[in-house]
C-alpha cells in the first residue's frame, strides 16, 4: 500500500503540468502572419488549339536509277554520300546482248542493201517489176531501222545522273547483274525537301493547302515554318490517318531522312494562363499559392502545360476566378495572410 501511495504521488505533478500547458494554449493563440503581396484573379482565355504528329523529312527529287539493259555491271563510280552532278557518269553495264543485236542488224543492213542494189540495176533492165524493187527496198529501210535501234541502245550502257543529287541508296555493286526496272542506285536532291507525316481523322478536317505549320527537328534549336502542300484526300484504311506533305525551307542543316515533329493549328481552346513568377516547381512538381474568401494562403499543386510568351499553361488543378499569389516569395508559406486585401 505505501508503494502505490508514492506512485500516485508522483504522477500528480505531472498531470499539474499537463492541465497547465492546456490552458496556455487555449488563453494564448499563435498569431497570424501576414505578407505583402499582389493577387491576381484568374480568367480563361483563347489561345491556339494544336496538333502534334510525327513525320520525316524527304525529297521532293527521290529518283530511282536503273538500268534500261540486261547485263553485269562493269564499275560503279560513285558511292553513298557522294554528291552528283546533272550528266555525271554513275555506273556502266557490259552490253553483251545488246552487241549480239547491233551485229545481227549491221549484217542484215549488208543483205539487204546487197539486194537493193541487184534490183535497182534489174529494175533499169525491166527484169524485175516495180513491186517486187519496192519490197526489197522496204526490206532495206527496215533493217536499216534496226540497226538503228539496236546502236541507240548502246548509249544505254552508260548510266549518268538526271539531276544534281547526293547518292543516298547503292543497291547493286560492281559484278552484280543489272536487269530493266531493278533499282541500282537512288539519288535525292536536297535543295527542295519536305516532310510527310499522317494525321488522325479528327483533326483533318481543320488542316488545308497553303496553312503554315511548325516543325520541330532535333538540328535545328528553333522551330522552322513549313507550309502544307498537299493533303492525300483518302485515308489509310488500317491506321485511318492521312497522309500531309508540307514544304521545308531551304536550310544547311535540314537532311533527307530526320526525324519531324509537326504542329499543326486547329482552332482555339479556353486555358488558364498564369505567370511564371506565380508558379514554384518542388521536386519536379509545380504549384501555386491559392488565397481563400479570407485571403489566406494555401499551397496548391497544379499540372503545368507550354510556356506561352513567358506565362505557362495551367491544364489542371485551377479554375476560373481563383486568386493567386502574383509572385512567389522566399518566406511565403500555407497559412500566411495577404496584407492590404
Amino acid at each position: 500500500m505505501t508503494i502505490k501511495l508514492k506512485r500516485f504521488a508522483a504522477i500528480l505533478p505531472v498531470l499539474g503540468l499537463l492541465a497547465s500547458c492546456s490552458n496556455d494554449a487555449t488563453t494564448s493563440p499563435i498569431e497570424q502572419v501576414s505578407i505583402d503581396v499582389p493577387l491576381i484573379s484568374l480568367t480563361a482565355e483563347d489561345v491556339p488549339a494544336h496538333t502534334i504528329s510525327s513525320g520525316s523529312v524527304t525529297s521532293d527529287k527521290r529518283i530511282t536509277i536503273s538500268s534500261r539493259l540486261s547485263g553485269y555491271i562493269g564499275d560503279i563510280a560513285v558511292r553513298e554520300g557522294d554528291k552528283v552532278k546533272q550528266g555525271d557518269a554513275l555506273f556502266r553495264v557490259d552490253p553483251v546482248d545488246v552487241m549480239q543485236a547491233v551485229n545481227q542488224a549491221k549484217a542484215d543492213m549488208r543483205d539487204a542493201g546487197a539486194d537493193l542494189e541487184r534490183y535497182r540495176s534489174l529494175l533499169r533492165e525491166n527484169a524485175v517489176s516495180k513491186q517486187q524493187f519496192d519490197k526489197v527496198k522496204l526490206r532495206h529501210t527496215l533493217a536499216e531501222s534496226k540497226l538503228m535501234q539496236a546502236e541507240n541502245q548502246l548509249q544505254y550502257a552508260k548510266i549518268k545522273a538526271p539531276v544534281d543529287g547526293t547518292v543516298v541508296k547503292k543497291l547493286l555493286n560492281t559484278g552484280d547483274l543489272a536487269s530493266p526496272g531493278v533499282a541500282v542506285l537512288i539519288l535525292e536532291n536536297a535543295q527542295q525537301l519536305s516532310v510527310e507525316t499522317h494525321v488522325s481523322e479528327r483533326f483533318i478536317s481543320a488542316i488545308h493547302e497553303g496553312d503554315e505549320a511548325s516543325v520541330e527537328l532535333a538540328s535545328m534549336k528553333q522551330p522552322v515554318k513549313a507550309v502544307v502542300r498537299q493533303v492525300v484526300p483518302a485515308a489509310d484504311p488500317l491506321t485511318h490517318q492521312f497522309l500531309v506533305k508540307l514544304s521545308l525551307p531551304q536550310m544547311a542543316e535540314i537532311l533527307p531522312g530526320m526525324f519531324a515533329e509537326v504542329r499543326f493549328a486547329i482552332g482555339n481552346r479556353k486555358v488558364i494562363i498564369l505567370p511564371s513568377s506565380a508558379v514554384v516547381q518542388r521536386n519536379g512538381l509545380h504549384g501555386v499559392y491559392v488565397a481563400d474568401a479570407d485571403n489566406i494562403l494555401h499551397y496548391r499543386l497544379i499540372r503545368a502545360g507550354r510556356k506561352i510568351n513567358g506565362s505557362i499553361e495551367a491544364l489542371a488543378g485551377l479554375n476560373e476566378g481563383d486568386r493567386i499569389a502574383a509572385e512567389v516569395l522566399p518566406a511565403m508559406a500555407s497559412g500566411m495572410k495577404v496584407a492590404g486585401n
